[in-house]
């Protein structure tokens, strides 16, 4: 095992993390705000390619919200908990006052019927409804309603439709089907109760901002994101 890399991993929280955070952020913006202007023309395969960014950056709004829940961020402790409010928000306002209990509920009960992210069925429509179904609540579709009814009225409707909502269920099944699913369905000998991506960092990234490295999250939850890759070399 590499010594120097552990050492490395679990130090204060890198102040390159408000950085990366905020350019997740400016991304998904810009982005949102160029697809919102593109002509809709469903022979154009930029539109296509457009969603799937669009869907790719919703899922990094997700997972800088989840690295403030596990405090890597920022080491202050209100800009921290800011940026994970903010990034919640921007995907379809979602709470990060629910997130955060659930999340570590997820951490200290896995797989057990303390663990909200988890469904005993092993079935991947039940199982995608239920994590789902944690996290929605009036409260979101209210706002989602209002926020949709004022941006029509500068944008239109099938940009709106495309690059605002489409992706953002999109990035729920990114998420669940890599983030969740995957890793914790059947059976897993080890404490952690959870499976991982073979080695392949750019796959790793990709699909799940390397969240499918998902035995070395549990193992190393003070790794942010962008450093889980080296992980790998840890846990091999």
């Amino acid at each position: 095992m590499n010594i120097t890399l552990k050492r490395q991993l679990s130090s204060s929280v890198d102040p390159k993390g408000v950085i990366i955070a905020f350019s997740i952020i400016a991304l998904w913006t810009t982005s949102l705000l160029l697809l919102l202007h593109l002509q809709v023309d469903y022979s154009n395969p930029f539109l296509y390619l457009g969603i799937l960014v669009q869907m790719h950056l919703y899922t990094g709004l997700f997972i800088t919200a989840h690295d403030a829940m596990h405090g890597v961020v920022s080491g202050n402790k209100k800009l921290n908990y800011f940026i994970g409010w903010f990034s919640a928000m921007l995907f379809s306002f979602n709470f990060y006052w629910k997130l955060f209990p659930n999340h570590h509920k997820h951490h200290n009960h896995v797989a057990t019927d303390g663990d909200p992210d988890f469904h005993s069925s092993g079935k991947f429509l039940p199982w995608y409804l239920s994590f789902i179904l944690n996290y929605l609540n009036i409260w979101q579709f209210l706002l989602m309603a209002v926020t949709f009814n004022l941006l029509k009225l500068v944008f239109p409707v099938p940009n709106l439709v495309l690059f605002w909502m489409l992706p953002a269920i999109l990035s729920t099944l990114q998420l669940f089907y890599f983030g969740t699913y995957l890793p914790h369905k059947g059976m897993h000998s080890n404490k952690h109760h959870s499976g991982t991506l073979k080695k392949n960092h750019l796959w790793a990234f990709l699909s799940c901002y390397f969240f499918g490295y998902h035995f070395e999250h549990h193992e190393f939850p003070y790794a942010p994101w962008w450093r889980l890759w080296k992980t790998k070399n840890l846990s091999n």
